[in-house]
């Protein structure tokens, strides 16, 4: 495999030059990347190719050109990987009909594992109360973790999960989240496909980004900001004497423009380094005491929205 954010070393998920079209659409186009322990983001607008993807890593589509390996075989050609490898869709996937206990326990003997693995798996998503009401009354945030569950029964080395935090309310957000990350914590490889950038800035190890079917970025949040060099960065500057220090920043090289609000300079820069090591001496020539100096546009929100923005 290449070397570079898009590749981990001890990948449990290889992915080259992989490409999936229907008819004349393009969903993936000449992907290559792979994954490992621990837990990544899978971003990306609708449209992206993030669930066509996750459904190639899982057997249920064939790409159309390139390989794909997970734990070292092609899913679509060894079926022992699922024994190993869990994904919770997106759609819901649910039999209404049954108990969540029940639900648990036909995912359990259609993978062959001993039913006692169903208790363990309804207190890892804390569902024990509603264990034995049918799913059909179940919310959408509990049918969630309804598929979590199923998904946890056979103890995979592989948790493939497509937006597992729709419908969730903030404590069940929070519980899953701490659930995907202690399950990355033990080696396990969790993948989380998500729009919810602030959730996913919380749990993500690493971060693989998608536009028109395309792998845009991958690495850490900060990894991906710095790498979009030609993306001047936005500073929010606290300082006394506002107006005299905006002033001194226009005219420096690195300062493409700066916007005075109240007490608050908000200012653009193409080296934000060098725009740390002015400031405090701009500050001091001037007597005035700077208090603050935040990046505004290093959040995964702000560098998604660059990101798809180069479409």
């Amino acid at each position: 495999m290449t070397a570079g954010p898009a590749f981990v070393a001890g990948a449990t998920i290889e992915i080259e030059d992989v490409s999936k079209w229907f008819g004349q659409k393009v969903a993936v186009s000449d992907l290559s990347c792979s994954f490992g322990p621990g837990l990544t983001g899978l971003l990306g607008p609708n449209g992206a190719g993030k669930t066509t993807l996750l459904r190639m890593m899982c057997g249920l589509l064939r790409p159309s050109d390139g390989s794909l390996q997970v734990l070292g075989v092609d899913p679509r050609r060894d079926p022992n990987v699922y024994r190993r490898l869990a994904l919770v869709p997106e759609e819901d996937a649910v039999y209404g009909i049954l108990t969540a206990r029940e639900y648990l326990e036909f995912a359990a003997d259609l993978t062959g594992v001993p039913r006692e693995r169903v208790d363990e798996a309804i207190a890892q998503v804390d569902l024990a109360a509603a264990a034995d009401r049918p799913i059909s009354g179940y919310s959408k945030g509990m049918r969630q973790r309804a598929k979590v569950a199923a998904a946890l029964v056979t103890r995979p080395d592989v948790l493939i999960l497509d937006e597992p935090l729709n419908g969730t309310d903030p404590i069940q957000r929070a519980h899953l989240i701490a659930l995907f990350r202690r399950l990355a914590s033990e080696g396990k490889t969790v993948i989380v496909s998500s729009h919810v950038l602030s959730e996913v800035e919380r749990m993500a190890d690493r971060v693989l980004a998608m536009v028109d079917g395309r792998l845009a970025a991958a690495g850490d949040v900060a990894a991906i900001r710095r790498a979009m060099a030609d993306i001047p960065y936005l500073v929010r500057v606290e300082v006394a004497e506002p107006r005299r220090i905006a002033s001194a920043l226009l005219a420096e090289e690195v300062v493409g423009s700066v916007r005075l609000t109240g007490a608050q300079l908000h200012v653009e820069t193409t080296d934000l380094a060098a725009l740390g090591a002015i400031l405090p001496r701009l500050a001091a020539s001037a007597g005035a005491r700077l208090s603050g100096f935040e990046p505004e546009d290093e959040s995964l929100e702000s560098v998604f929205r660059y990101l798809v923005r180069r479409r």
